[in-house]
C-alpha cells in the first residue's frame, strides 16, 4: 500500500486519521441524523420494514440540497 500511495503523491493527499475518529467521518452524522429521525424508536417486524424507514429517511436528506454537504463541511475536513 506503502508503495502504491508513494506513486499516485502526484495527485493523491492522504491523511492520517485516528483509527477511530466518527467526528471525522461524514457518513456517522449522516447515521446519527437517520437514527435520530426516522429510525428512532423504530419498532419493526421485518428487516423491509427497517429498509423502508431508512429509505424514507435517505430520501429527505437527498430533497435537501446542502444538507448531505453539512456533514462534510461540519468535520472541517474538505474534498
Amino acid at each position: 500500500m506503502r508503495a502504491f500511495l508513494a506513486r499516485q503523491r502526484h495527485w493523491l493527499v492522504v491523511e492520517r486519521l485516528p483509527a477511530y475518529a466518527p467526528e471525522l467521518n461524514p457518513v456517522e452524522l449522516l447515521w446519527g441524523n437517520l437514527k435520530a429521525g426516522e429510525l428512532a424508536n423504530l419498532c419493526v417486524d421485518t428487516v423491509g420494514e427497517m429498509e423502508l424507514a431508512a429509505n424514507q429517511g435517505i430520501a429527505r436528506m437527498q430533497g435537501e440540497s446542502d444538507f448531505a454537504l453539512s456533514f462534510l463541511r461540519h468535520t472541517g475536513l474538505s474534498l
